[in-house]
């Protein structure tokens, strides 16, 4: 006879917690993706010419990371493996957009005390890369 284990709360909540976080960055993105330039031109200077030369690759990135991301956090609350290597593509594209924004564009002077949320979003992504191979680990998902 076959026992089935029971998927735990918290798993639940870490996985409902996800998704509305990738929900945010899909949101996020695409506020900036359809930013109109009426709304750009009420942005200080130095945010204005950090939007208008952000390259093709790193908006593309952005993309990869919040719906590869979101899609990572539906298939964990299906109980999905898949979940795994959509968040770790998410991960990617993460740390390729923060590696413009940290090192190729002056970003952190642009930001000031704002630099705190890129930060968080490579800690979560981390995160979710480590839920989602420890859920596999522990039958959780399949």
């Amino acid at each position: 006879m076959e026992t089935k284990t029971k998927t735990p709360v918290w798993f639940w909540i870490v996985s409902v917690l996800a998704l509305l976080w990738n929900i945010m960055g899909v949101m996020a993105y695409i506020a900036q993706a359809f930013m109109t330039d009426e709304v750009l031109a009420t942005l200080p200077e130095g945010e204005q010419n950090f939007y208008n030369n952000t390259p093709a690759w790193v908006t593309a990135a952005f993309a990869i990371a919040v719906f590869a991301g979101t899609l990572g956090c539906l298939a964990l609350l299906l109980r999905k493996k898949w979940a795994s290597p959509l968040l770790l593509l998410s991960l990617i594209a993460v740390i390729a957009q923060a590696t413009y924004n940290f090192f190729l564009q002056d970003f952190v002077t642009l930001s000031g005390s704002r630099v705190i949320m890129p930060i968080m979003i490579i800690v979560v992504a981390i995160f979710l890369v480590w839920f989602s191979r420890n859920s596999i680990a522990k039958g959780l998902i399949s």
